[in-house]
């Protein structure tokens, strides 16, 4: 049986790259009025992620989320992205020891190995953009390298996996965005949308594009997960789906568990979708009904299903550590990579097919997003498009 430590030695090769941690979030929702005030360079008692754990757990790379709630649109969910990617940049230079702020595969690679953690920034939700691309350009310029195109609301040009179906998948302007996002070479993320947006992509896709913090709806019937006719599509798109950790995502226990708490809240008359709201009702329903727990088996289970449908070149990791409030047993916080590592060798996993998982595959996606951009760059312009002229919805309309 393979131990952690040998797993621990793999890792210090490969490092993992996760496609999706919101311990900028965490660190803003936690009280201080500076979310800088939390030392994260010691154990912080209320994450899942620190400097040391970080460490521990083999992480070289990491897409922090600037998450803002899907219920913020127009101009404060562009403020508070603004506000959030500030965050970020913020920690990177506080902490430029063991931080450093990556806009480049090539300095994904040079950051990883001076032993330092590459910090890229992924936007959670189109809401961040404001239907403008001039917008969408702003946080490229300010470091985005992924956007999700939804979060758990439907936009008025994508629909979320968790709404109800408005616009069919991609709406005009919603290819327009995708479109641009791969001109200017940020990766397309398909996490949180419906399959038929998740097809729709794919269909105007002109360079890869990943999913964050997605498993395999085969094995979890989660709507967030990633059904396989979408999953066989990545090999001709050349992309990839980074297996997420979430308990009810990757346990079918738990997701039914979760759909018990929804029917709560809807007889209670509440949004489940409402993340407050779900939070407030959530306390009562785990007393009256104990929680199961996901296990690092159930998430081996799903790398195996990916490995399966999509291949090794496809595959990556996106524990989604600090966007909910327990992970599985066995993978409690970001320390937890080399467990997961050891298991898989001892599915029988090469450390080849380990180092593609952690972070190759990650690196060669940003490696061709970057020449597809230098590509297009060179024939056509940043577009003007409007969503009014394209959709015929009004530029300030909300989800």
């Amino acid at each position: 049986m393979t131990t952690d430590i040998q797993a621990r030695t793999l890792l210090d090769r490969f490092p993992v790259i996760d496609g999706h941690n919101d311990l900028p979030w965490a660190l803003r929702k936690a009280g201080p009025s500076d979310p800088l005030a939390t030392d994260i360079s010691v154990p912080v008692g209320f994450t899942h992620t620190d400097l040391p754990r970080l460490a521990a757990g083999g992480v070289g790379g990491q897409f922090w989320s600037v998450y803002v709630p899907a219920e913020l649109a127009g101009e404060a969910a562009v403020t508070t992205t603004l506000e959030q990617i500030d965050l970020v940049r913020q920690l990177a230079a506080r902490y430029s020891g063991s931080l450093e702020l990556a806009l480049t595969a090539a300095d994904v690679t040079r950051i990883m190995a001076s032993g330092r953690v590459a910090s890229l920034i992924g936007a959670e939700g189109g809401h961040s953009i404001g239907n403008s691309l001039g917008t969408l350009r702003a946080l490229y310029l300010l470091g985005v390298r992924y956007m999700t195109l939804t979060h758990n609301l439907n936009l008025p040009w994508a629909d979320s996996a968790t709404d109800s179906p408005s616009a069919g998948g991609l709406t005009a302007f919603g290819r327009e965005v995708v479109r641009e996002m791969q001109r200017l070479g940020m990766l397309v993320d398909l996490s949180h949308v419906a399959a038929t947006t998740m097809n729709d992509a794919l269909d105007a896709a002109e360079a890869p594009v990943i999913f964050s913090h997605s498993s395999a709806f085969a094995i979890c019937s989660h709507p967030r997960n990633v059904p396989d006719g979408v999953l066989s599509r990545l090999p001709d798109n050349g992309g990839l789906c980074m297996v997420t950790f979430v308990p009810s995502f990757v346990s079918q226990r738990c997701r039914d568990w979760e759909l018990g708490l929804k029917a709560e809240m809807e007889r209670q008359g509440l949004d489940y979708r409402n993340l407050a709201a779900r939070t407030e009702v959530r306390g009562q329903w785990i007393a009256d009904n104990p929680q199961p727990a996901a296990t690092l088996a159930d998430v081996v289970a799903h790398a195996e299903h990916v490995r399966e449908v999509a291949g090794i070149d496809h595959i990556g990791l996106g524990g989604d550590y600090d966007g909910v409030d327990v992970q599985p047993a066995g993978l409690e916080d970001v320390s937890c990579y080399p467990a997961l590592i050891a298991a898989l060798l001892d599915k029988g996993w090469s450390e080849e097919d380990c180092g593609k998982l952690a972070s190759g595959n990650l690196v060669g996606v940003l490696t061709d997003a970057e020449a597809a951009a230098r590509r297009l760059q060179a024939s056509r312009q940043p577009s003007s498009a409007r969503i009014e002229d394209l959709d015929g919805v009004p530029a300030g309309a909300s989800s």
